[in-house]
């Protein structure tokens, strides 16, 4: 081979080179690169019980609150109140022609909803089957808020309506607890009333309030305000935490809502000037500004007291998205590291012991060869460790399994490497023809074994949860290192020690 390809196949083993060193700093020190599951090192499994009947609520809230601009639309009169009881959507009407002709229009409007008219009064309610869809879409919608909240955390629906979380080695879990429980629901409503005490404003409803107002706390005191939101947090465009205008050293939450929103804000801040309007979060008034002038543009700011750290909090609450359903702790269970370890050590212990059995099974049969296929074993344990440290994926006890699995497999192509170019070398060709025979005759049938495995590591994936998908991540970079390391690095080191030693024989 002339000295061009010589430069050839040493370029390319100084870029495995350059790779190994880059592994390793990425690698040490080991345990700030890698992320360990709960398996490994301990920590705290939580489960969530999701109030889906809130959900069930909040859409019928949702459709109850349409109705006026549906009614608008045919010429129809007004309901004079309406409200959500028992499941049920109540409208009341001033006549009985009224609730039929409303009730004839709203039966096409609302196609999902069964109807009933009872003299001036219109009732709606879901069916039995979209309640249950309702139900089961906010069990998985407040699992993608917790996955946007808590990145990297294994996350996972157990039942019709719990959540289960796994904390690893977390060092504060009461922290990562107030922020998985917190419902970050931001509400603007107008304010009827405020009081120092609620049992004040009851005094003034002599103990029984309309069916659509309610009392919220705040800071200074109680607020009578309306039961039903036209403007929530799911219309916010953004959210972020900065100082204040007024005050240079006041932490504040800006936010900005979508064009929906914007236009709602515009139309509430134009009617109601005068009127404190309520910015409610999680059932409680942070502020009750009062509304000097129409304000467009949807944009505010949420103050009260917060640091740099809670404004941060805050932000990326509202940005990640409120739940649609409220979320309680069913369950808190503590996982000792003690188990981990005698796992990280028996799971060391058998990649150790078949590291031993493939080296002497290699030497013994392969020879230098065998020495070669070795090392290339161990480049491909170290390329899967990079990719875990890389992508921040913890290593689970399965994952060990998954890279125990990736040695076997990883020999496998390189014995069929061998085997080929023992075949060559039984022709009569040169060492150098036969290793490139070798590895070429034998790339389309390791691709084709491991393209298949892979696919396998992809459903796995998709459709497990915990560690069968810790398991499929490291089974899947595995492969990946497998081709790289048995089609690219084990064949740019035979290159470089027989072109560069001047190898005429090849003993295999």
């Amino acid at each position: 081979m002339d000295i061009s390809f010589r430069k050839v196949f040493a370029s390319e083993l100084m870029f495995w080179v350059l790779l190994c060193g880059v592994g390793l700093y990425f690698l040490l020190p080991l345990r700030q690169s890698l992320r360990f599951g709960i398996d490994l090192v301990g920590g705290t499994y939580l489960t969530l019980e999701v109030q889906t009947g809130k959900a069930v609520e909040a859409n019928l809230v949702e459709q109850m609150q349409s109705v006026d601009a549906k009614l608008k639309r045919s010429n129809r009169k007004l309901p004079i109140s309406k409200y959500v009881e028992n499941n049920t959507i109540i409208l009341k009407f001033d006549s009985l022609q009224d609730a039929q002709a409303a009730a004839m229009d709203l039966k096409n409007n609302m196609p999902d909803m069964t109807q009933s008219v009872e003299g001036t009064t219109v009732r709606f309610q879901y069916s039995d089957l979209m309640m249950k869809r309702i139900r089961e879409d906010a069990v998985l919608r407040n699992v993608e808020v917790l996955r946007t909240r808590m990145r990297d955390i294994p996350i996972a629906v157990q039942g019709e309506k719990n959540i289960v979380i796994e904390l690893p080695d977390t060092a504060n879990p009461q922290e990562a607890k107030a922020r998985i429980g917190k419902a970050a629901q931001l509400e603007l409503r107008l304010v009827e009333k405020f009081a120092p005490s609620k049992e004040d404003l009851l005094y003034e409803f002599e103990g029984d309030l309309p069916p659509d107002k309610e009392i919220l706390p705040g800071e200074e005191g109680f607020y009578l305000v309306d039961k039903y939101a036209d403007i929530t947090g799911r219309m916010l465009k953004d959210a972020r935490a900065q100082y204040g205008e007024k005050m240079g050293f006041e932490h504040v939450v800006s936010f900005k809502f979508n064009d929906v929103g914007s236009e709602k804000f515009y139309q509430m801040t134009s009617k109601h000037y005068g009127r404190q309007l309520g910015i409610v979060l999680d059932d409680y008034v942070i502020s009750a500004p009062r509304i000097n002038e129409p304000i467009s543009g949807g944009s505010g700011q949420i103050s009260g007291g917060f640091t740099a750290e809670s404004a941060r909090e805050l932000a990326l609450l509202l940005q990640s998205g409120s739940f649609v359903a409220p979320v309680t702790f069913e369950e808190e269970r503590q996982v000792g590291p003690s188990l981990g370890q005698e796992s990280i050590r028996q799971g060391l212990m058998s990649c150790l012991v078949g590291l031993g059995l493939l080296f002497l099974f290699s030497v013994f049969y392969y020879s230098v060869s065998g020495l070669f296929a070795f090392m290339a074993l161990i480049y491909n344990l170290g390329l899967i460790l990079m990719g875990l440290a890389w992508l921040q994926t913890p290593l689970t006890l399965p994952g060990i399994g998954g890279m125990v699995l990736t040695v076997g497999m990883a020999i496998d192509a390189s014995i069929l490497i061998f085997e080929n170019i023992k075949e060559e070398l039984a022709r009569g060709v040169t060492a150098n023809q036969a290793v490139r025979a070798g590895f070429s005759g034998t790339m389309k049938v390791i691709l084709d074994a491991n393209i298949t495995t892979f696919i396998v590591g992809v459903v796995l994936y998709n459709f497990g949860t915990g560690p069968i998908q810790g398991f499929a991540v490291t089974m899947m970079l595995g492969i990946l290192a497998t081709l790289v390391t048995g089609l690219f690095f084990l064949r740019s080191l035979f290159a470089f020690i027989l072109n560069n030693f001047h190898v005429q024989k090849l003993r295999i």
